[in-house]
């Protein structure tokens, strides 16, 4: 005769509670790793004092649109970020622009026009050192094909850069006209992809992996009303403060040597405040010194430049035009105040959050950066005495 013990209900119960609470445990484990880092103020990081847009991003600035193409492959960590003042023909009606450079160790392709005329006329393109060319006949082939720009002999394309090369083949030059194109055509407006995406995918940022960052500012109504976004691709470095904490001090990262110090950066400003060009050179005077408050130092071999420029249609320059005058309002010196600290803080915090979106990469060569610990960032934070 054969015995079948079966499980008492009192087992069966406890084994169906140890099932399901594994699997909830492995559900849990699996969401999250599978979620991506956070952002700056997603961990109660607040820096500065004035308010952020909806999306704390350059895209805050109406009518701002970002595009990226991610390369991503064998020994290849590179992309292209776009960045589109508006959706239209840029060529046919300028935007007022002005240009600051922090050191000037890097390639920013149209500079001198942009500070001559002071004015914009195609998107800004950022890529990587050695496809600053490319990139620049790819935004030459983009405006001669727009219609109305049939006769045009002459197109000012602005490309900035920084240099990939510790993680990225820069040399095979992988970055194509189809590329750029990709990235200019998939600019849009809304949240914008931060991190290890576009021109920041190989980028290195007080020794952690860097990346394309965001932020923006909203003046108050007694300002103006007047918006400040801005994108950068951090590629440098310094002694890392995060909102005044000594991270780069307290975590051992501050190696100010050239190899560590060097790289690049980029800052694009935009504001919807009606300003002409040089107004716009003051504004990006300020972003800078957001980039110093973030505890860069503008090594020797970093080339750190500013781009501003103005989204408001009434300073719009036209190409062609049936008046030899122009006229049209812009905010007088008084009123940039706000606008500065709107600059400053925002590109400080671009740069930090370019540093919390990135992930640890492993490029060419097997070359491996680690992302920005935020779990020990934070730790440090919580044992600094409160604020007064």
């Amino acid at each position: 005769m054969k015995l079948t013990l079966a499980p008492s209900p009192l087992t069966l119960k406890l084994l169906r509670t140890l099932f399901f609470t594994l699997l909830f445990t492995l559900t849990s484990t699996l969401t999250l790793f599978s979620q991506s880092r956070g952002r700056t103020r997603d961990y109660g990081f607040t820096i500065g004092v004035m308010k952020p847009g909806a999306y704390n991003a350059i895209t805050d600035v109406k009518g701002v649109l970002v595009g990226h193409t991610t390369l991503n492959h064998d020994n290849v960590r590179t992309g292209v970020t776009a960045i589109l003042p508006y959706d239209g023909n840029i060529f046919q009606q300028k935007v007022p622009a002005g240009v600051f450079v922090g050191n000037g160790f890097g390639k920013l392709s149209g500079t001198t026009q942009v500070m001559e005329l002071g004015t914009l006329e195609t998107p800004i393109v950022l890529t990587n050192t050695l496809n600053v060319s490319t990139a620049m006949d790819a935004l030459i082939g983009y405006t001669l094909a727009q219609p109305g720009n049939e006769k045009v002999q002459s197109v000012n394309a602005v490309v900035g850069e920084t240099n990939d090369g510790y993680l990225n083949d820069i040399r095979g030059r992988h970055v194509t006209k189809d590329d750029v194109l990709k990235a200019i055509g998939s600019a849009s407006g809304g949240p914008v992809a931060e991190g290890n995406v576009g021109a920041g995918t190989g980028t290195i940022c007080f020794e952690w992996k860097g990346g394309i960052g965001t932020s923006s500012r909203v003046l108050s109504a007694k300002s103006g009303g007047y918006t400040v976004g801005v994108l950068v691709q951090t590629n440098f470095g310094g002694v890392l403060q995060i909102d005044g904490l000594p991270v780069g001090e307290a975590l051992r990262m501050h190696d100010l040597t050239n190899e560590s110090s060097d790289g690049s950066c980029m800052i694009i400003v935009a504001t919807d405040a009606p300003l002409d060009s040089r107004n716009l050179q003051r504004l990006a005077k300020r972003a800078f010194m957001g980039l110093a408050r973030s505890g860069g130092i503008a090594s020797n071999g970093s080339g750190d430049y500013v781009i501003a420029f103005s989204t408001a249609a009434s300073v719009r320059i036209p190409h062609n035009y049936a008046s030899p005058t122009i006229q049209m309002p812009v905010l007088m010196n008084d009123e940039m105040t706000p606008l500065f600290a709107a600059a400053i803080e925002a590109t400080e915090e671009a740069i930090i959050n370019s540093l919390f979106k990135a992930e640890t990469m492993t490029g060419k060569d097997g070359h491996i950066i680690k992302a920005l610990p935020i779990d020990e960032v934070i730790r440090l934070r919580d044992k600094q005495a409160p604020r007064k």
